[in-house]
């Protein structure tokens, strides 16, 4: 049975309300519903053979999977699902080469590889993430989406290639510029800033992530972690 996700996915992930199915997988850190959920996703796109949308829904499920495995600190089980999803991504890609989406999913991907095994990841990865996330941006300077994950993967790249917190800050305010009830980009911002010791900001930004998105758990476990001061 086909589970259909495409085109509920990136246009509405700035909304908790219409995140859908798989959004709300990972707000509850369901692991074990999204490595089902990527797997039929998975089994879709490769029967269909050509089709790069299903490709990318594919590809935003492992995503979602690498994540809440970070989240939940298994770092190898993240890597592994950044990994699968990366191969997704690269043939949604391959399929259609002018889609910023597709872009940025796997640059997103590239970059989830990178804090889950950090030598080898920057290694294999740090480049290719760059260049999918810069690709996303020159297709769509519009999408707020793109902007946050572009402002994550440079989070997690070294000073010296334009990453850092202080930089990736730029990113997540840009998104949220464009779209003021973005969640993620407030979550992301938050983070930033935590990095930083801004722990009051930080903590006004998690907040925020979660009056958008209240059922986001990692937002609530980032707001109980950080310090009033």
């Amino acid at each position: 049975m086909r589970i259909v996700l495409t085109g509920l996915l990136i246009p509405l992930l700035c909304g908790a309300a219409d995140m859908g199915a798989l959004g709300k997988l990972r707000d509850r850190q369901d692991r074990a519903g999204l490595e089902k959920t990527a797997a039929a996703l998975q089994a879709d796109a490769t029967k269909a053979g050509n089709d790069a949308n299903l490709f990318y829904d594919a590809a935003i499920a492992w995503s979602y999977l690498a994540e809440v495995a970070y989240e939940v600190r298994d770092k190898p089980a993240s890597q592994r699902a950044a990994e699968t999803g990366v191969a997704l991504a690269e043939k949604a890609v391959a399929i259609n080469g002018r889609n910023a989406d597709y872009y940025r999913v796997l640059g997103t991907l590239c970059g989830q590889v990178i804090p889950a095994n950090p030598i080898m990841g920057f290694m294999s990865y740090g480049k290719r993430a760059k260049e999918a996330l810069d690709k996303a941006i020159e297709l769509d300077p519009k999408s707020p989406m793109a902007h946050v994950a572009h402002g994550v993967g440079y989070y997690y790249l070294p000073t010296n290639m334009g990453g850092g917190p202080e930089n990736a800050m730029k990113d997540y305010r840009q998104a949220i510029a464009l779209d003021p009830k973005c969640a993620e980009a407030y979550l992301w911002l938050g983070i930033a800033l935590a990095k930083e010791h801004q722990n009051a900001q930080a903590r006004e930004a998690f907040s925020k992530s979660l009056q958008f998105d209240p059922d986001r758990l990692w937002a609530k476990q980032q707001l109980d972690k950080t310090p009033a001061q």
